[in-house]
């Protein structure tokens, strides 16, 4: 039976992944914001074969309670045999580029507090000498555009310090695995001008996470589509990149 720690687990992804995961029995000790929202996904995950199903309100931001909350995690699980960082926001590009401390927001909810989270539970899991730390990161870390690098920089923090942790706990027989979704049916997409043949549904992009993390791959694209895709776009010379509108 695994015991997962899901943080962020009011998201679509996350909800996703985790009602793949009470099918097979799994335990969990899910952690968000809203108190109301995490009861009603516990009681879903119960309702679909999960065992236990606590849960932790926390605000990402507030890293003085991060230590807390991992200690009311070890204390209902017992260990952790997977983490899913899952939480994050879509900011307002045009609205970031106007206002510098909208900027510094919302690059310190999707990296500062990521990054905390991560020094954090890379230590819980080298103590443990196991583990999975799966990250949601984004297809937008892998080059800056015009249209969301305030996001898209954000992500590539997250990956580059992704690198660096992966090798640091492959050494204590742990695994930390780097999620690049694309475009995703969400709330928090809802009502942008995407292209509708690469937009996934959040159970399509679950399936490929949960066998990604069983396969202990380092980089995951989601849909696997996009492995091409941003290859494609990485290429793209620098003097020409800089004309396009991305």
């Amino acid at each position: 039976m695994k015991r997962i720690l899901i943080i962020g687990a009011t998201s679509a992804i996350a909800t996703a992944c985790a009602r793949a995961w009470a099918s097979q029995g799994a335990s969990f000790f899910l952690v968000a914001r809203h108190p109301d929202r995490l009861t009603q996904t516990a009681a879903d995950l119960s309702a679909r074969g999960a065992g236990a199903s606590h849960t932790h309100a926390l605000d990402v931001t507030q890293i003085d309670a991060h230590p807390a909350m991992l200690a009311a995690c070890i204390d209902a699980l017992g260990t952790i045999d997977i983490v899913l960082i899952a939480h994050g926001t879509l900011p307002d590009q045009t609205a970031c580029e106007r206002d510098a401390a909208l900027a510094v927001k919302e690059f310190s909810l999707n990296a500062t507090a990521t990054i905390a989270l991560l020094t954090l539970l890379a230590n819980q899991l080298e103590q443990q000498r196991g583990g999975t730390l799966a990250v949601i990161t984004s297809v937008a870390g892998d080059r800056g555009r015009p249209s969301n690098y305030l996001y898209g920089s954000a992500k590539a923090a997250v990956s580059t310090f992704c690198e660096g942790l992966r090798a640091r706990l492959f050494k204590a027989g742990a695994h930390l695995i780097d999620i690049r979704p694309g475009f995703v049916a969400t709330p928090m997409t809802q009502g942008l001008p995407l292209p509708a043949p690469l937009v996934a549904q959040p159970d399509v992009v679950a399936k490929r996470i949960l066998s990604g993390i069983e396969r202990r791959r380092d980089v995951l694209y989601a849909p696997g589509f996009w492995t091409w895709i941003m290859l494609i776009i990485r290429s793209i010379p620098g003097a020409i990149f800089k004309r396009l509108s991305l």
